[in-house]
């Protein structure tokens, strides 16, 4: 068998497949930015931002598959993870060293936003942290204790999205925070869908999820709930003026959503292959609805 690069390891470790879940937000919060002041964005800070972003997600997915393999919860039987705990590939002390290195580095980048932009940044900066770390760490474990979809739609949705705009240098708004509620109803269906797809693995492994707690049934009610609360979120948004007739761009994304909502369902058996994928899929999704958004205020920037 061929041996594999540290690099490559490195790489299926912190799964960079997900970033698209921090990505978006920063998209969002820094366009948002733009659009209020186009002449005076600094490229270089929005790109900082991604940076240290996508750092900290690094982090925290190394830190995730850390606690979720000492805890039994990531086997070679599960889904999710990197998976490269169970199969071997990397010791739990190796994995968990990659992730303090990687805290550091987008704390010190986190400074020096902090440094250029003030208080504010150091706050959210400091909630991204402890959020990332206490997600799964102990004596917190956000994870299992049902409180992940919550915890998920708060840090990636309204905080990250704000963080970005605020980093431009303008001052907050609630305006930001509205428009961020899309953003993080669907990055929470990503992790919701996660939990529906592992309901008896984590049953078995004695964890508490929203999912494990309330069943398929109201799992997948939940579910539609969230991608629904996007859509509407938007109308209501269009409605009052806080978004432009553009950003209803976002429905072409209907048809994605109904796929999602058929692998999603409170007959879906476990053993179904659809499932494998479905956080992915939702994932993609979020992406996509993200990026349509983004388009939508760039477009009404300059039909305005």
């Amino acid at each position: 068998m061929q041996q594999r690069s540290r690099l490559s390891l490195w790489f299926q470790a912190v799964r960079p497949f997900s970033f698209t879940a921090s990505t978006v937000p920063i998209l969002v919060g820094s366009f948002l930015a733009w659009r209020s002041m186009p002449e005076g964005f600094d490229w270089g800070v929005f790109l900082l931002v991604l940076l240290s972003g996508l750092i900290y997600h690094a982090a925290t997915n190394l830190i995730s598959d850390y606690f979720d393999f000492i805890k039994g919860v990531d086997t070679r039987e599960t889904y999710g993870s990197s998976k490269v705990l169970p199969y071997g590939l990397m010791t739990p002390g190796c994995v968990l060293v990659g992730s303090i290195v990687l805290w550091v580095i987008g704390i010190a980048l986190g400074l020096y936003l902090v440094y250029m932009r003030g208080t504010a940044i150091l706050i959210l900066g400091i909630a991204g942290f402890l959020g990332g770390v206490f997600y799964t760490a102990d004596p917190v474990g956000i994870k299992y204790r049902a409180l992940g979809v919550p915890w998920v739609f708060t840090l990636m949705g309204p905080l990250m999205v704000l963080g970005a705009y605020l980093a431009q240098g303008l001052p907050f708004s609630w305006r930001v925070i509205w428009i961020s509620l899309p953003i993080g109803f669907l990055v929470a269906a990503i992790l919701h869908a996660n939990d529906f797809r592992d309901i008896e693995d984590d049953s078995r492994a004695g964890i508490t999820t929203a999912s494990s707690s309330s069943g398929r049934g109201i799992a997948a009610v939940e579910y539609y709930l969230l991608l629904a609360g996007a859509y509407l979120s938007v109308i209501i948004m269009v409605a009052h003026k806080i978004l432009s007739p553009w950003s209803l761009l976002v429905f072409l994304t209907v048809p994605i959503a109904l796929k999602l909502v058929k692998i999603i369902r409170p007959d879906t058996d476990s053993s179904n292959p659809a499932l494998a994928m479905v956080d992915i899929q939702t994932a993609q999704f979020h992406f996509l609805f993200g990026l349509l958004l983004t388009v939508s205020l760039v477009i009404s920037k300059f039909t305005a």
